[in-house]
C-alpha cells in the first residue's frame, strides 16, 4: 500500500482526528498523495483512501457517514478518535458501526482507534450535572475521571502505533 497513491480525508472537531491524519502523512510518500484534507472537501479518485472520523454518539460523525455511504470500489483504512475510549471493546463497537456505513464493494485494509481530548465545556457540563442530584448519570465520577484521562490523547504513544498500523 505504501507506493501507491492515496488520498487522507479526515473529520476533525477539536484537532484530535487531524493529528492522526497528520501522522499518516508523516509514514507515506508525499509524492503520492492526491488529496490531503477534510471531509466533503474534494472526492478523490485514488483506490486507496486513509478516512479519519471523530465519533459522535458511538459511531462517525455524520459528514463521515455520508462519505462512506458513497465511496465504492475503493480500499479503506478507517482511523479515529473518541472522547470516552478506554478500551479496544468500546473502539471495536465504534469501529463496527461505521463499517455498517461502507457499500461491501468496498475493502477494509486496516483501523485504528485512540482516545482524544474533549473540549472544556464537556467536563463544566459534568461538573454541573453533579451539583444536581435529581439529574445526576450515577457514572458522573467515572465520566469526569475519563474526561480528565483524554486530555493527554492523542499522545506520542498513539501517533506511534497508528503509523506502525499504516507501515
Amino acid at each position: 500500500m505504501i507506493n501507491e497513491k492515496y488520498s487522507i480525508l479526515f473529520s476533525s472537531m477539536t484537532g484530535n482526528t487531524k493529528m492522526l491524519a497528520d501522522a499518516i502523512a508523516d509514514v507515506l510518500p508525499k509524492e503520492n498523495c492526491e488529496v490531503f484534507g477534510k471531509t466533503g472537501e474534494k472526492m478523490p479518485e485514488t483506490e486507496m483512501l486513509y478516512i479519519g472520523f471523530w465519533t459522535d454518539k458511538g459511531n462517525a460523525d455524520a459528514a463521515t457517514l455520508e462519505l462512506l455511504k458513497v465511496l465504492t470500489n475503493k480500499k479503506i483504512f478507517l482511523f479515529g478518535t473518541a472522547g470516552f475510549g478506554v478500551s479496544d471493546e468500546y473502539f471495536q463497537k465504534v469501529l463496527g458501526n461505521v463499517r455498517q456505513a461502507i457499500d461491501g464493494s468496498n475493502k477494509i485494509v486496516g483501523e485504528y482507534m485512540c482516545q482524544g481530548k474533549m473540549p472544556q465545556a464537556v467536563r463544566d457540563r459534568y461538573v454541573k450535572m453533579k451539583e444536581d442530584p435529581e439529574h445526576m448519570p450515577p457514572n458522573i465520577d467515572t465520566l469526569i475521571e475519563n474526561f480528565d484521562l483524554a486530555l493527554s490523547h492523542p499522545d506520542e504513544a498513539d501517533l506511534e502505533n497508528l503509523k506502525k498500523a499504516v507501515q
